[in-house]
C-alpha cells in the first residue's frame, strides 16, 4: 500500500498547511496567490523540504512561472508521468478557458488534444481542474458544473483508480462514481482562507 497526501490551491498559504505523514505528497496546482516568479520559487523551496519520499506537483491557472527548473527534490509533471512501485502517476495543468488566466485551453478539440495524451496505464490522474459530472466537486456555489466534459471522456477511457484535482475551492471533498475515486483537495476556501485539511488516500 501507498499512502497519498493530496493538497491543492494553497495560493501562497502553503506554510500554514499541517501536512500528515505519507509516502507521496501531491499538489494539484495553484501554488501562487499572485502569478509571480518569487511565489513559485518560495513554494518550490518549501515543497522540496517536505519529508515525504515522493513529491509531485503540477501547475494551476495562477501559476504562470511554474517549471521543473525550480524543483530539486520533487517531480514537476506537465503532460507527463512516471511510476512509483508499479503505480503510474500522470499530471496535467490544463483547465477550460475562463477569463485571462494561464494553462488554459478552449473546450472541445483544443483541450481534448491534451487529454488524449493521458496513457491508458494511468493509475493516479492529477489535473488542476475537475472533470464534469463529479457531484459537488465540480460545482460552484451557484450550482454550475464547471468540470471539463472532454476530461470526463478521457477518464472513461483510462479508468484510473484515482483522479485528484482542485481549482473549484467550494468543491472540496471526495466523490465515488462507477468504481472510481474523485478528490477535490482545495486547501483554500472560496474566500482564499486555507482552512481545508489535506486529503489522505491509500492506493
Amino acid at each position: 500500500n501507498m499512502e497519498l497526501v493530496i493538497i491543492s490551491d494553497t495560493h501562497g498559504h502553503h506554510d500554514k498547511v499541517p501536512l500528515p505523514d505519507g509516502d507521496v505528497l501531491i499538489h494539484c496546482g495553484d501554488v501562487c496567490g499572485m502569478s509571480d516568479e518569487i511565489s513559485v520559487r518560495n513554494f518550490a523551496r518549501w515543497f522540496d523540504r517536505q519529508p515525504h519520499k515522493h513529491k509531485i506537483v503540477i501547475a494551476g491557472n495562477h501559476d504562470k512561472h511554474m517549471s521543473e527548473k525550480w524543483f530539486n527534490n520533487s517531480r514537476y509533471l506537465q503532460d507527463s508521468g512516471f511510476e512509483i512501485n508499479g503505480t503510474y502517476f500522470y499530471g496535467s495543468p490544463w483547465t477550460p478557458t475562463f477569463f485571462d488566466w494561464y494553462w488554459m485551453k478552449d473546450r472541445g478539440n483544443d483541450i481534448a488534444e491534451r487529454w488524449n495524451k493521458i496513457p491508458d496505464k494511468t493509475d493516479v490522474l492529477i489535473t488542476h481542474g475537475p472533470a464534469s459530472n463529479t457531484g459537488m466537486l465540480s460545482r460552484t456555489t451557484h450550482r454550475v458544473d464547471t468540470g471539463c466534459e472532454d476530461l470526463e471522456q478521457a477518464i472513461k477511457r483510462v479508468r484510473p483508480t484515482l483522479h485528484c484535482f482542485g481549482h473549484i475551492h467550494e468543491g472540496y471533498g471526495i466523490h465515488r462514481k462507477e468504481g472510481l475515486e474523485y478528490i477535490n483537495a482545495s486547501i483554500c476556501t472560496l474566500d482564499y482562507n486555507p482552512k481545508n485539511a489535506p486529503v489522505l488516500f491509500t492506493i
